[in-house]
């Protein structure tokens, strides 16, 4: 199996993308390959732009095309997922996730943006054609603790709705359709 993961975060280090490796970790550990994006992957001059034909965003729809399955990580601002995230998502073809499954998973001040998961991410993620976009895992700040060492550290209740959600975005991949080469072939 291979998995993208994509970081929405414009801060590194941020608690979204703590969430992100955590998972890229918990895969990995079940023989899951992870080719790891972050928004500072791609040229801000193409994102700003809307450059189609930027080689970064070629390289990823094309990494995409090949893969089983996404992980989607963005901080909440203002009720909605990243904008530069936003941005990199118009920049992808429109059945960039034909025969993928999705995990989005999403941080925030409080539990006030939980939602938006559910009314601005998805929905984008199903028009680029995701064959299964799974429930996800939103975390309120104080949930992460950014100053443990030697690495940040999740309260009990998040860990376990993580590996949950996980647990069931592993499953997901292991049934879903799987792409012909006929498909790929189209899609390149």
């Amino acid at each position: 199996m291979h998995v993208i993961s994509l970081a929405g975060s414009p801060r590194q280090p941020s608690r979204s993308s703590v969430l992100l490796r955590r998972s890229e970790q918990w895969l990995q550990q079940r023989g899951v390959t992870i080719t790891a994006y972050n928004l500072h992957d791609f040229d801000a001059d193409d994102l700003l732009y809307a450059n189609f034909n930027s080689p970064q965003i070629k390289a990823l729809a094309a990494e995409l095309a090949r893969a089983d399955g996404l992980l989607i990580a963005t901080p909440v601002y203002k009720a909605a997922y990243s904008g530069a995230l936003k941005t990199l998502l118009d920049l992808l073809p429109e059945r960039a996730l034909d025969h993928k499954v999705v995990l989005p998973l999403a941080t925030g001040g409080s539990i006030a943006h939980m939602l938006a998961v559910d009314y601005a991410l998805k929905p984008v993620l199903a028009a680029l054609k995701a064959q299964e976009v799974l429930h996800g895992v939103f975390a309120d700040d104080s949930q992460i603790e950014m100053k443990a060492q030697p690495q940040p550290t999740l309260v009990p209740a998040l860990a376990l709705r993580l590996e949950e959600a996980l647990e069931s975005f592993y499953q997901a991949l292991d049934r879903r359709t799987p792409v012909r080469t006929s498909q790929l072939q189209h899609i390149a």
